[in-house]
């Protein structure tokens, strides 16, 4: 979808999907792009840090994305071009409206 100009959007823990998603030139999708998803801080002050696979804002950071991040539980969107991620549950409805702006662009 990405690859073809479709945009892509992810809130919370669902960025967690492009961990092994690959931009055509085989390098990691999030590489150089402004990224966000759920925070290490977050996902401390729900105790899961040692039951999660992985920390998703790690797993962003690790595949070269420009991890960004805003306060604790508060909505914070991040757009680049066509990758749309949001922080948190709080960011839903702010991501879901700079996708529906995407797709009003196509």
């Amino acid at each position: 979808m990405y690859a073809a100009g479709k945009p892509v959007a992810a809130v919370c823990h669902a960025p967690g999907v492009l961990r092994h998603a690959k931009a055509p030139d085989g390098s990691p999708l999030v590489r150089d792009k402004p990224v966000t998803g759920f925070a290490n801080s977050e996902e401390a002050a729900v105790g899961l840090t040692e039951v999660v696979p992985f920390l998703v804002e790690d797993m962003l950071k690790k595949n070269g994305g420009k991890y960004s991040k805003g306060p604790d539980w508060q909505s914070y969107v991040v757009v680049a071009a066509s990758l749309i991620t949001g922080q948190n549950p709080a960011s839903s409805e702010a991501a879901a409206k700079a996708l529906l702006s995407r797709l009003s662009m196509a």
